[in-house]
């Protein structure tokens, strides 16, 4: 509604094409799609991440075929940070079980490099997930057409 001739009328309208554009482009449906390697991962977070202008947290929990059973925002922050508790990512792979999971967030500013804190909570995830027997496949940094996969980087 910043730009001269759109008012809430055409803002809801624009924002809904954007939404349906972002849900076309996730053809396979959730429960069929494979996340076995970065590019397939990219795919399942690209649409729900990529065009945010603050950050998010999402997790994938996969079965033992690393198809998604479920997929779920579990932090939602500011334009440089969110935070995300290790022991609610894991409460909910107990409860839906999953055997694998991949985490994924954005960066809005487009920078794939991984922060500090990225590395920290990666390296924590992974070795409380092996705990559990729970696989940590990927950690994702989405932008808008790329990403940064700790796995591709042995990061993990």
């Amino acid at each position: 509604m910043d730009w001269k001739g759109i008012g809430p009328a055409k803002a809801v309208k624009i924002k809904a094409a954007l939404e349906l554009g972002k849900r076309i482009h996730v053809e396979v449906p959730l429960e069929q799609m494979d996340c076995s390697n970065s590019t397939l991962a990219f795919k399942a977070f690209q649409p729900v991440l990529s065009y945010l202008d603050h950050e998010e947290f999402w997790v994938a929990y996969l079965n033992h075929q690393n198809k998604i059973i479920s997929r779920d925002c579990l932090s939602k922050g500011g334009i440089a940070s969110t935070t995300v508790d290790v022991r609610l990512v894991l409460k909910r792979a107990l409860e839906v079980g999953a055997t694998a999971l991949v985490l994924a967030h954005n960066h809005p500013t487009g920078n794939l490099v991984p922060s500090s804190a990225d590395l920290q909570l990666t390296k924590k995830m992974n070795e409380a997930a092996k705990i559990l027997d729970i696989r940590l496949l990927d950690h994702l940094i989405v932008s808008e057409k790329s990403y940064f996969s700790f796995a591709d980087e042995n990061k993990l």
